[in-house]
């Protein structure tokens, strides 16, 4: 019968047929498996910790809800950093905040002056963060008083020497006492506390939690300020956003001689910027990674390679009593996949244990493995499989019966 016409060796024998050979070599196989496995388990992990950290800072960034705009003083494009902290000389004022509070979809308006420096009370003191807001802050910025009040409503250009600390710095300076009613200095005024905010932890590394909050006037005269660090504005939904952001330019302008002297970011286009960047990294750091696969894969073709050479009689034998060109093609390539499956296998557990493993000892390191990662790692262990055992593979079929036989 021609070779053409004969019967494809049924996949159960092909798949027992080429166990057998990976089990009478175990050495061999366990060190093509282990380079395999070291490449998938370096691609989990460091994907795995890119994905954790995109996931950390969009939720670090999303628990001041979506629906807010930041506007700072001075262009970014020619001031360098906005705000306070960027050292820029344009500014914003009360009066800019009241007029965009006016404006159509704003719900609430928060302006914001920004100061440190010491916080004393009974011979403790600590240099913190001296945050100036007004009544509105917990609602635009979603935080929540443990005890007492925030700050009280009124004129944001009248100052009241009373403050609300954070639960950091309460800890700090009253330990368990009760700091209701207390009078604390910061730099050098005299403020009564009202209030003990509940934590809210470090957000991407800055500690809001040590502080304290004064009303913004208060904190524009302490510090000798003329402007506003921020403002914050929310809204209701999303599909105002571009609509608002239009309408605080062009009031801003209008107040600044036609300047566009300040910069507005919305919350929702900074996180989809956020999330773009870090999704690229972790795309790089998954590349990086699949150097190890590539070594792997240059492994397994050496291993197959020098494993036809010494099947050479095994493979003449098996021409010789028929088995098809394509057939012996199939057993290795077979064998390469099962190799690199095994391998991936294993290197895809090891890495989900390693992640598991750095989740317990150290609980604030973000690490995240989506099952989209853990599939491509294992579809890329098996097309580097395939691809490795195809030289090896065409060189064993290509083999002639007679003189394999007569080199075995």
């Amino acid at each position: 019968m021609a070779e053409a016409t004969r019967p494809d060796v049924p996949i159960r024998e092909l798949l027992g047929f080429t166990g057998g050979a990976l089990r009478a070599y175990p050495l061999r196989t366990l060190l093509s498996m282990l380079g395999i496995a070291i490449g998938v388990m370096a691609v989990v992990l460091l994907t795995s910790i890119g994905e954790g950290t995109r996931r950390y800072i969009l939720t670090e960034f999303m628990q001041f809800g979506t629906t807010v705009i930041a506007i700072h003083p001075g262009k970014t494009e020619t001031g360098g950093m906005p705000g306070v902290m960027g050292g820029t000389t344009h500014k914003l004022t009360i009066d800019d905040a009241e007029a965009l509070a006016r404006l159509p979809y704003v719900e609430h308006m928060a302006p914001q002056a920004l100061g440190t420096g010491p916080v004393e009370y009974d011979g403790r003191s600590r240099s913190v963060y001296v945050f100036g807001a007004t009544s509105a802050m917990p609602h635009v910025m979603k935080f929540g008083v443990a005890r007492g009040q925030f700050l009280p409503p009124g004129d944001p250009r009248r100052g009241a020497l009373v403050g609300v600390l954070g639960p950091k710095l309460k800890r700090e300076l009253f330990g368990d006492r009760n700091a209701l009613g207390q009078f604390v200095r910061v730099a050098g005024t005299k403020v009564r506390v009202i209030g003990i905010m509940e934590p809210k932890g470090r957000i991407l590394g800055f500690d809001i939690d040590d502080g304290i909050y004064l009303p913004v006037a208060t904190v524009m005269q302490i510090f000798n300020l003329d402007e506003l660090h921020e403002i914050n504005i929310t809204y209701a939904h999303e599909y105002q956003t571009d609509a608002l952001a239009e309408s605080i330019r062009q009031l801003l302008m209008s107040r600044h001689g036609d300047r566009e002297d300040f910069t507005i970011t919305t919350q929702s286009a900074m996180i989809e910027t956020f999330g773009k960047v870090m999704r690229v990294i972790t795309l790089g750091v998954g590349a990086i990674a699949m150097v190890s696969l590539f070594v792997g894969a240059v492994g397994i073709l050496t291993m197959m390679w020098i494993s036809v050479g010494e099947r050479t009689g095994e493979i003449g034998l098996l021409r010789a009593i028929g088995v098809r060109h394509r057939d012996i093609l199939r057993i290795f390539l077979v064998e390469a996949a099962m190799l690199t499956s095994l391998g991936g296998l294993a290197g895809m557990l090891g890495g989900l244990a390693i992640a598991a493993l750095l989740r317990a000892m150290i609980p604030g390191l973000p690490v995240h493995t989506p099952a989209i990662y853990l599939v491509g790692a294992m579809a890329m262990s098996l097309a580097t499989g395939l691809l490795s055992g195809i030289a090896p593979a065409r060189r064993a079929a290509n083999l002639e019966p007679v003189e394999a036989l007569r080199a075995e």
